[in-house]
């Protein structure tokens, strides 16, 4: 099958997450690419520690290709600019002295190739005194952009990000960062140097409190010193342990409905929630009001209440759950991978789709690299070439 891309060569330089999740997206639509590893490998594969399984590496280098190549030695550095030459993209999440100890700053590939899109994920920006501090999507995206602080209720202290949170949302930036860059060339026949940051990510998702501060409207102030606590946004509890989270915010609309659902239109003569402003002041009474329905109820009885009066909710779904999901198996969001060993029988779809180009069906991520003599011998290398390269511990090739 032709895919959109397929005419597109990738040179995946990033270690860990942002940016090689980013590659990750184009090898979905079909992209040729070719994953650089050091000789030990991207330390992303060793992460999560004593865990057999290196079950992360396996959905962000899904449908690529490893090549094992020392780049902190020159004839690496020369392989490297001879692939460049031939590449439509290159993704990297170096700093910028290390780009340039590595031959591979923007300035000196341009030169190799002057239509290459070089895509650099930083933490912090590329400009100010801080481009050089080394960040992680728990420090930069959700710690410094004020995300971390705004989820933080009275006393609490600010908890943790889900893993790879931030790194998976500015992935997608990076893509589409890339992809412009490959639009633009389209029109000029140039490459160009297209860049995100994690912090520029994490500000962005927290765009809507942090315009809010600008206008004199800190929320996050509010929840910190006396909470921020609504009966049409909150999480409550039902029979079997199970949450589900309320999200009414046509509240004029939807609160009748509610009163409905629960069996309580009482609640709309009640002088205590009559009014909404009134309600807001006696919120916590109809909280436990509406905790104490919710706790008689299963999750299941309680949303089909819920849907059967139209009213907007979530279930809090736990992990397992998502997984078996049907309407995440129908939108391609949760993946079958149809392969053989029980560790990787789902895959995360990325979140981009085009109903009229098809995403490449997940392969296996590739064994350190398993993959380093075909690709060289594809670019144009001889076998006499490549087992110089091997033989001298440039390229590794895995037997």
């Amino acid at each position: 099958m032709d895919y959109l891309l397929d005419d597109i060569t990738v040179l995946d330089a990033a270690s860990f997450l942002a940016g090689p999740g980013a590659a990750t997206i184009l090898a979905d639509f079909g992209a040729n690419v070719i994953k650089i590893e050091p000789p030990g490998g991207d330390g992303y594969r060793q992460l999560v520690g004593t865990y057999p399984v290196p079950y992360h590496w396996q959905l962000t280098s899904r449908n690529k290709r490893s090549l094992v190549l020392d780049l902190t030695t020159e004839a690496g550095q020369a392989v490297l600019h001879q692939l460049v030459k031939q590449a439509d993209v290159i993704t990297t999440n170096f700093l910028q002295p290390t780009l340039e100890r590595y031959q591979m700053d923007y300035q000196c590939l341009k030169e190799i190739n002057p239509r290459l899109i070089f895509a650099h994920l930083t933490g912090y920006g590329t400009k100010g005194i801080e481009t050089a501090r080394r960040a992680f999507d728990l420090t930069a995206w959700w710690a410094r952009s004020g995300m971390m602080e705004y989820v933080r209720d009275v006393d609490q202290v600010p908890l943790g990000p889900a893993p790879g949170m931030g790194d998976h949302a500015t992935a997608t930036a990076l893509f589409g960062a890339i992809m412009t860059g490959l639009y633009r060339r389209s029109k000029t026949g140039e490459g160009s140097l297209v860049s995100t940051s994690l912090l520029a990510n994490g500000v962005w998702a927290n765009g809507m409190a942090l315009q809010g501060v600008i206008a004199g409207n800190d929320v996050s102030k509010i929840r910190r010193e006396k909470g921020f606590i609504s009966p049409f946004t909150g999480t409550y509890r039902t029979r079997d342990g199970d949450y589900l989270v309320l999200a009414i915010i046509n509240v004029e609309k939807e609160w009748p409905r509610l009163c409905r659902a629960l069996n309580h239109q009482d609640w709309l003569q009640d002088p205590r929630f009559s009014e909404h402003r009134t309600l807001m002041r006696n919120r916590y009474e109809l909280m436990d009001l509406i905790n104490e329905i919710m706790g008689r109820l299963s999750i299941e009885q309680a949303c089909a209440l819920l849907d059967e009066h139209d009213i907007t909710y979530g279930p809090v779904q736990q992990m397992s759950a998502v997984l078996t999901d049907q309407q995440m198996l129908d939108n391609g969001i949760v993946v079958p991978t149809n392969d053989a060993e029980e560790d990787y029988k789902l895959t995360i779809g990325s979140p981009i789709n085009i109903d009229e180009s098809p995403k490449k069906p997940p392969q296996r991520a590739p064994e350190i690299g398993a993959d380093s003599t075909a690709v060289l011998l594809e670019m144009g290398f001889s076998e006499q070439d490549i087992q110089g390269l091997i033989s001298r511990g440039v390229v590794l090739q895995r037997a």
